[in-house]
């Protein structure tokens, strides 16, 4: 091993491979729950590098573990507990390389922060629409090597729709150059869907090549509350209906959810009381704040005429419509903040919807007394961020450990027997990996396993991760 630390030395410079001190920034992931040790973190500046690296491992035969901002929650992106596998990190490699306005495209490095992909778009005038909560935080190529979803994904799609060429570090060190602006290129395979959402496992993200869209002339936000998941849906129905393409965000966020956010971020405000749903939207407009303001006041006042919600509030500045989604976005750190759960990141088609919640919910109360249900995500594209809490009078670790086999089982078969998926945007790294086994077919496991060891025949690439 310390030939292998010398030589990745070599590769990319003495002081930019740490193998000594604390590396729990790189060893330990988001959610606390993964903690591993690594032979070494190497922290690479260009393309060039990083293949000098993947070259160096596979030489001694190590795994890599490509890290970005170490923001998943799936377990995928920490080295395992072996203190074998090097981690790649890429966050020195930050720079944006390219604006083509023309082409409405960017072309960025791999570590490039989220947000300042975002920032770079603006500034030319023009909206790259990805957008999380940990964007401050998270990276282009974790983005793209999960397919990451977000909060737009119902207009704009996930990273992959906004993805149009990439640069990848092949298994054996070779570098893939597939930075197209190219909207049509029906030559052959389509390389980069390989590699979009395989989760380090195939090769190693470096750069990309990414959609601009003009910006929307106004944004309008409202917060809405309904009585119940069938009023949600139909809610979606009319705002899908009146505004089209302009709906650019949908989100649902269940009571206890938001009770959560009341009791350890009381000084947020409240725009609307309680009620057993509150849907959050947006509308982005192509002509102007008054006539985005006339569509939404029609709109919502149409559903309150139907019954279809009860209050509502629209904000009526940028701040009252920033601390609208800091609402939504704090849901998680409430969650973190009452102690672990157990965490379902799920899709289904939103028809089914409301039979999901409403028999999943009864199974898991009937099988775990004072259960508490943590249920938001992004309505308008079918993705739930279904969490299952501890009873109060439970500690947080003994549910984990007694219960979260039994409550898995309950959700995941619930969401397969309504036709959805175990994992609908953050991946399946460590943690989902046996659970895809059951649910895909054989089929299909076998053509990924087929494609795992064409591209990575050494198994070095992000082992133990997805298959």
């Amino acid at each position: 091993m310390n030939e292998l630390i010398s030589a990745l030395r070599d590769a990319v410079g003495e002081c930019h491979v740490i193998s000594e001190g604390d590396l729990s920034a790189w060893e330990v992931d988001w959610r606390k729950r993964y903690r591993g040790r690594a032979l070494a973190v190497v922290r690479p500046a260009t393309t060039e590098a990083v293949a000098r690296v993947v070259a160096t491992c596979g030489a001694h035969g190590a795994g890599i573990v490509a890290q970005g901002g170490n923001t998943g929650l799936v377990g995928g992106s920490v080295p395992d507990d072996s203190g074998t596998q090097v981690v790649l990190s890429l966050t020195r490699m930050n720079q944006v390389r390219s604006i083509d306005l023309a082409n409405s495209t960017m072309t960025v490095d791999a570590g490039c922060i989220l947000q300042s992909v975002q920032e770079a778009a603006d500034a030319k005038g023009m909206l790259f629409p990805l957008s999380l909560a940990a964007e401050g935080s998270c990276t282009i190529g974790g983005n793209l090597a999960c397919n990451a979803g977000g909060t737009q994904v119902l207009r704009y799609g996930n990273a992959r729709e906004l993805c149009l060429g990439l640069e990848v570090v092949t298994a054996h060190g070779e570098v893939w150059d597939g930075l197209s602006g190219l909207r049509k290129d029906n030559t052959g395979y389509d390389l980069r869907d390989l590699f979009i959402g395989s989760e380090g496992t195939l090769g190693v993200i470096t750069g990309a090549t990414l959609k601009l869209f003009p910006a929307p002339a106004a944004v309008m936000t409202a917060l809405a509350a309904v009585a119940s998941m069938d009023d949600a849906v139909r809610l979606l129905a009319r705002a899908q209906a009146r505004l089209g393409a302009g709906l650019t965000g949908f989100e649902v966020m269940g009571d206890f959810a938001l009770s959560l956010v009341r009791k350890h971020f009381a000084q947020l405000p409240s725009p609307l009381p309680p009620s057993p749903w509150t849907v959050l939207l947006e509308l982005s407009d192509t002509e102007g704040e008054a006539h985005a303001r006339t569509l939404f006041e029609g709109l919502l006042e149409s559903a309150l005429e139907d019954g279809i919600l009860s209050d509502a509030a629209m904000a009526q500045t940028l701040e009252q419509s920033h601390a609208m989604w800091h609402l939504r976005e704090s849901i998680p750190l409430a969650q973190s903040e009452e102690g672990l759960n157990i965490k379902h990141d799920i899709s289904l088609p939103v028809s089914r919807i409301p039979s999901f919640v409403a028999s999943t919910d009864t199974a898991l109360q009937s099988a775990f007394a004072g259960v508490r249900l943590v249920n938001f995500g992004h309505l308008g594209d079918g993705n739930l961020h279904y969490n299952v809490q501890a009873p109060e009078d439970m500690a947080a670790e003994d549910f984990l450990r007694d219960c979260e086999t039994r409550a898995n089982d309950i959700v995941y078969d619930a969401v397969v027997a309504h036709g959805g998926s175990i994992s609908a945007e953050h991946g399946i790294g460590a943690l989902k990996r046996e659970r895809m086994a059951q649910h895909k077919s054989p089929v299909a496991m076998g053509l990924m396993h087929a494609i795992k060891s064409a591209l990575d025949p050494k198994g070095i690439m992000n082992p133990g991760r997805v298959l």
